[in-house]
This record gives structure tokens, C-alpha cells and sequence, in this order.
């Protein structure tokens, strides 16, 4: 597992997941269980077809101890359908605070609409209250502004500008 199961305790009712689907960390395993396809819906993965080049790919995460990617499985069909990244960035400001970001949120287009995004990401966002992070983030297209604020985001005045540099088009994986 990507992190200890046990942070997930006490944060969600049993009662929003249908029976067949289950909320947990990410899973070694999980490249079986065709996480790299879901991601794919989403964005462009890249050439990482290779299970031990995934493997070595979620030590360097789960030894950062920074990551926690939360999914959610259906049981029926062993596959895993939503899935968001938690990431953890330790600060000097704050009194040496911690601030978390929420990453590549997806659901499988199949299970859209079943409210599984919105119950990923407010998951992720309870964990990062545990943790003790003081501010939680992200990036969305502006025609998720509105999914975004019903769990919770705001768009601070000032602030909503994102800027990026890209150094490649594919991005490699090392």
C-alpha cells in the first residue's frame, strides 16, 4: 500500500460507496487492476506498459512518504475506477506548516455521475485535515469551478491565475 490504510479510517461513511466499491490507498498491485488506464482517461500516461518500471515508480512515491493516491475499486470487476493524488509539501512558512495539493482527480467514464469524484476528492481533503495540513489546493479547468466549489474550494480574489512551464511535449519517465 502507498500509506497506511488506518489515515482513511473515520473519514467517510460506509454508507456513500456502494457495497462492491471500495476506498483504500493505492496498491502495488494495482497495475493489474488497470490504474495506469484510468489515468489515461485523464491525461496522457505515457509509455509506462512495463509493471516493473510501475513498481519502481511507487517505491520513489511511497519512500517520499508525500504521496497519498487514494482509489477506489470495484470489487466485481477488480478494476480501479476513481482515483486522486494527495500531495504533501512541507513549508517554512506557517511555523513550518504543511500544505496539501490534490492531483490528478478521475473517475472512469463508466462510473461518472455516481458522485464517486466528489467522494474522492472530500476523502482526500478530510485526510489532508488530519494531517494536519493548514491550506489544500488544486488546478481545474474553469468548467470544474462549480464541481469544485460544492466540496468546498473557493477561487481566492487575486489568486486565480495558473502559470505553468512545460519542458516537453510527452513527458519521459526516468
Amino acid at each position: 500500500m502507498m500509506f497506511d490504510p488506518k489515515i482513511l479510517e473515520d473519514v467517510m461513511p460506509d454508507k456513500l460507496l456502494d457495497s462492491h466499491l471500495r476506498l483504500r490507498p493505492l496498491d502495488v498491485q494495482d497495475f493489474k487492476r488497470n490504474f495506469l488506464g484510468l489515468l489515461s482517461q485523464l491525461t496522457v500516461v505515457g509509455h509506462l506498459d512495463d509493471e516493473d518500471a510501475f513498481i519502481r515508480q511507487f517505491s520513489r512515491m511511497k519512500e517520499a512518504k508525500t504521496y497519498y493516491i487514494i482509489v477506489i475499486e470495484d470489487s466485481t470487476t477488480n478494476k480501479v475506477v476513481a482515483a486522486t493524488t494527495l500531495f504533501l509539501e512541507y513549508k517554512f512558512i506557517h511555523s513550518n506548516g504543511l500544505r496539501g495539493r490534490i492531483e490528478d482527480v478521475v473517475v472512469d467514464d463508466k462510473y461518472r455521475g455516481k458522485k464517486l469524484g466528489h467522494i474522492i476528492v472530500s476523502v482526500a481533503s478530510h485526510v489532508a485535515k488530519k494531517l494536519g495540513c493548514y491550506k489544500l489546493s488544486l488546478d481545474c479547468r474553469d468548467a470544474l469551478i462549480p464541481f469544485y466549489s460544492c466540496i468546498g474550494f473557493v477561487k481566492e480574489e487575486g489568486r486565480g491565475n495558473m502559470l505553468v512551464q512545460r519542458f516537453q511535449d510527452k513527458p519521459t519517465n526516468p
